[in-house]
C-alpha cells in the first residue's frame, strides 16, 4: 500500500484530473479525493467495500481511507484537495468517514466542475467543493471510524491529528499505542516514505497556512497555535516546504485577496 504525502502540500491543495481507462493500487493520503466518471464504468474499493459506478455517478473519499481504482473502459475526472479547504465541513466530521461515499452528480454540477482550473480563484475553488460536499451530505450517513481494528500507522495518524498543536512526538506515540519505538519508526517510514516527525510537521504547516490564510492572527501566533514552540525551527521548516518566508506567503495571499488578476 502506499502513502501518497506529495497530495500534503499546502492548506488550499486541490488538484484536477482527468482521464481513460485508469486503474490504481490500493493507497491513501490526507486529502479527500472526488472521483466522477464521464462515460463507461469503473470499480473504485474503498476500506474493503467495492462501487461500480458508472457515467455521472461519483465517490467520496475521506482522508486516509484506503482506496483504490479499477477501469478497463471509462473515462474519470478526479479531485484530490486538502481538508482545509472545506474546514467546516471536515471538523465537524472529524473522526468519521460515510456509510457509502456513492452519489450521483447533477448536470449543473458536472459542469461547474468542468469549469475548474489551475487558474480558477481559490474561492471559487472553495466554493464549488463546498457545494458539492452539501449536496453529499443531504443524503449521507456516517460512522466513527473502527478505532478496534486500526493498524499501527492508522494509530500513529490518528495520534498525530489529536495531537499535532500541541506535545507530539513519536515516543508519546508510543507511550498511547503500546509498542516498539524503533519498530513503530521503521514501520511509518515504510508505509508512509517520510518520518513521523516530518509528517508532524507538514501538519503543523498546513494548519499554520490555513490560520494565516483565514485569520489576522500575527504570523507568530498562528505558528504557536499549530505546535510550534520555536519560530526559528517554523520559518526553517516553512521555507523548506513552500520555498518563500511566511511573511512573504502571506504578502502573495493578501495580494491575492485584493486582485482578481492574481490568480492562486
Amino acid at each position: 500500500m502506499k502513502y501518497q504525502f506529495e497530495h500534503f502540500k499546502s492548506a488550499n491543495y486541490i488538484k484536477k484530473e482527468t482521464g481513460v481507462d485508469f486503474s490504481f493500487p490500493a493507497h491513501l493520503h490526507q486529502s479527500f479525493e472526488l472521483i466522477i466518471i464521464r462515460s463507461g464504468s469503473m470499480t473504485v474499493e474503498v476500506d474493503s467495500k467495492k462501487y461500480e459506478l458508472s457515467k455521472n455517478e461519483a465517490v467520496l473519499i475521506f482522508p486516509n481511507q484506503v482506496h483504490s481504482l479499477f477501469s478497463v473502459k471509462s473515462e474519470h475526472t478526479l479531485f484530490i484537495f486538502s481538508p482545509f479547504i472545506i474546514q467546516a465541513y471536515s471538523s465537524r466530521l472529524y473522526g468519521c468517514v460515510p456509510e457509502d461515499g456513492k452519489f450521483v452528480l447533477s448536470k449543473n454540477t458536472m459542469e461547474m466542475l468542468d469549469e475548474l482550473d489551475d487558474d480558477s480563484l481559490i474561492e471559487v475553488k472553495k466554493g464549488i467543493l463546498y457545494y458539492i460536499c452539501g449536496q453529499f451530505d443531504k443524503n449521507a450517513e456516517y460512522k466513527l471510524r473502527d478505532a478496534k481494528n486500526d493498524t499501527a500507522v492508522y494509530k500513529m495518524f490518528r495520534f498525530v491529528e489529536n495531537n499535532y498543536t500541541k506535545k507530539c512526538t513519536l515516543h508519546e506515540a508510543v507511550k498511547e499505542i503500546g509498542m516498539n519505538y524503533a519498530y513503530l519508526s521503521r514501520l511509518f517510514k515504510n508505509c508512509v516514505g517520510i518520518t513521523f516527525n516530518e509528517y508532524v510537521n507538514l501538519m503543523r504547516l498546513n494548519h499554520t497556512c490555513y490560520l494565516m490564510d483565514n485569520t489576522n492572527a500575527p504570523i507568530i501566533q498562528c505558528a504557536y497555535e499549530s505546535g510550534y514552540n520555536s519560530i526559528y525551527t517554523f520559518e526553517r521548516n516553512f521555507k523548506e516546504v513552500y520555498g518563500s518566508t511566511p511573511i512573504e506567503y502571506r504578502s502573495k495571499d493578501q495580494i491575492s485577496a485584493k486582485s482578481p488578476l492574481f490568480r492562486k
